[in-house]
């Protein structure tokens, strides 16, 4: 018995301490407090498996796979229950993306692919709603760790959410952009991501900028500070130019890695919608599992 408990030990050290992975999972919830209403929440699960081993070691673990530029495929799902006068709606919002990284003779290429629906859900007989998104981006790596990459969006019904957006910078800030996109139906988006070493520390820096140009117009950034490999704490900003209730939002998050395989974090979005019941703020929790 003790032995067994020794060799389900040491495997489980084993995997939780492995500098490489293939699969990685991670979920998150979001608890939305606005003035309509402070009881709505939503909770997202994504799983991506990576075509080749991820080395970890290369720097802050939570770039492994940019850092690696690690060709994958993902799947997500998100759950949203918001309720605001007397009405219930129930979002669900299903996705999947891949992304490949292509060694060239000049800098390595880069193009990814997404589609997501959305199933809006009345509990009260309002509104109730689908949508498909599909959405493709072309680029480059154009210096160490420096992508750019630009691409095009087709929005076929405004019910419909990204659910990797979801995912990355939460509900907030993906209403926010699909409201942009709003009736064009098609948009053009651009971005750019670099994460570098500071000389001299054992910290390194992380930036990123992109915008979304449909019926109007989105311009987002952001910066994280990785502390060392496992810690990291970022802000981040978004404005719109379109007539929505909340036309910016704010975000700080910080991120924790207990091992090279598991990372806790927490985000805070702070969306001020002037003279509306919109005006928002969401507090969310997240954790990753690698193997």
């Amino acid at each position: 018995m003790m032995k067994k408990l020794g060799l389900a030990t040491a495997l489980l050290l084993a995997m939780t301490g492995a500098q490489a992975y293939q699969f990685e999972v991670q979920g998150q919830s979001e608890f939305i407090d606005n003035t309509a209403n402070q009881n709505d929440f939503t909770g997202a699960v994504q799983g991506t498996y990576y075509f080749n081993n991820v080395d970890s070691s290369k720097g802050p673990l939570a770039e492994a796979a940019f850092l690696n530029q690690a060709s994958n495929v993902s799947l997500a799902y998100n759950y949203g229950e918001y309720k605001e006068a007397g009405n219930r709606t129930v979002n669900h919002t299903y996705g999947a993306k891949a992304e490949a990284y292509i060694p060239t003779k000049l800098v390595p290429a880069y193009a990814s692919a997404s589609y997501s629906h959305t199933i809006s859900d009345s509990k009260t007989g309002q509104n109730d709603d689908n949508g498909d998104r599909y959405a493709l981006e072309l680029g480059a790596v154009v210096a160490p760790n420096f992508l750019v990459a630009v691409g095009y969006t087709s929005v076929a019904d405004q019910a419909s959410y990204d659910a990797f957006n979801i995912l990355s910078n939460g509900v907030a800030k993906a209403a926010i952009e699909s409201g942009t996109i709003a009736d064009d139906q098609d948009a053009i988006t651009a971005r750019t991501k670099y994460v570098g070493a500071i000389d001299g520390t054992n910290m390194s820096i992380g930036f990123d900028a992109g915008l979304v140009y449909g019926e109007d117009t989105t311009y987002n950034l952001g910066t994280t500070l990785y502390l060392n490999n496992q810690l990291s704490v970022g802000a981040s900003y978004v404005e719109t130019s379109a007539d929505l209730d909340a036309k910016s939002a704010w975000g700080a998050n910080v991120n924790y890695f207990i091992t090279p395989a598991v990372a806790v974090g927490a985000t805070y979005v702070n969306a001020n919608a002037e003279n509306s019941t919109r005006d928002t703020q969401t507090v969310g929790l997240n954790a990753k599992f690698r193997f």
